[in-house]
């Protein structure tokens, strides 16, 4: 008599990682709940018990993304002597990280932006903040910056947190489109060396 609901050895933990890398490799609208029952080892009622629907498995998945494999980018951020260090730091994780063997490349949350234009209004919003929370870790780096002396007055701490993170957005594209590490290394190199003539010529004059 076959057996229905969860697997005896069911760890949702695992399964949950498993859909994490089926849909940072693949995308949303092309995972289908075939590929996810096979990856996960469950049947479609024991994922949908599990998790709800395939929105809010996703959602938990860009959530575990954030927490495990793209935490790391974001280490030095707060720790460096100065926010150039910080950034440069930053793109040069990314460029590590974008490429590591064994995972899918570059960043799932922004891979997954353009294809759920249009969407599924809880996925395009579960994205968006997961976008903005790292723009604004950016911003409030860029402003202690400027408290720190660091960077100068009246520097435009929003603007330059949306440049940075318009820059990590295209390696994430470059690198799944093929690109080198030592490709994006050099990007985040030429971002480091075009830093203190951006910074000045992005403060208006009173």
């Amino acid at each position: 008599m076959s057996s229905r609901g969860r697997p005896r050895n069911f760890s949702r933990e695992e399964a949950l990682a498993s859909a994490m890398r089926l849909f940072w490799d693949k995308g949303y609208d092309n995972t289908s709940l075939t590929d996810l029952t096979q990856a996960m080892g469950l049947k479609p009622p024991s994922l949908y018990a599990a998790f709800g629907s395939k929105a809010q498995l996703f959602i938990e998945a860009v959530d575990l993304y954030g927490r495990t494999d793209g935490a790391g980018i974001w280490d030095e951020l707060e720790t460096a002597p100065t926010a150039k260090a910080a950034v440069h730091d930053l793109l040069r994780r990314t460029a590590e990280n974008f490429t590591r063997g064994g995972e899918p490349r570059g960043c799932m949350v922004v891979l997954s932006a353009p294809q759920m234009a249009g969407g599924d209004p809880e996925v395009c919003d579960a994205l968006k903040v997961h976008r903005l929370e790292k723009q604004v870790a950016l911003e409030r780096r860029f402003e202690r910056g400027v408290a720190d002396g660091d960077l100068p007055e009246g520097t435009p701490c929003a603007a330059i947190a949306a440049y940075v993170a318009s820059l990590q957005h295209g390696m994430s594209i470059e690198a799944r489109d093929g690109a080198t590490r030592e490709t994006l290394m050099a990007i985040a190199d030429c971002a480091a060396a075009g830093w203190d003539a951006m910074v000045a010529a992005s403060i208006k004059p009173n």
